[in-house]
């Protein structure tokens, strides 16, 4: 029987655009030295607020991935 070990992690993603495209900011930068990648899962959505508009949108995002064993 093939059993799997998963490891969860917590990023942070910005983005001037959008929560969704600071979402896959972090997805992306996690992508960079993280393999097998299975859930990304949006804990919570915050903006930076200057002059009274939101500027920069931050999206905390829970990430897991497979741990590989021998």
């Amino acid at each position: 029987m093939s059993e799997s070990v998963y490891k969860i992690i917590e990023m942070v993603g910005s983005s001037p655009i959008s929560w969704e495209e600071a979402t896959q900011n972090a997805v992306k930068a996690a992508g960079l030295s993280l393999r097998d990648l299975r859930i990304a899962e949006v804990v919570t959505q915050d903006m930076i607020i200057e002059d009274g508009k939101g500027v920069i949108f931050r999206a905390r995002v829970k990430l897991s991935f497979k741990v590989l064993s021998d």
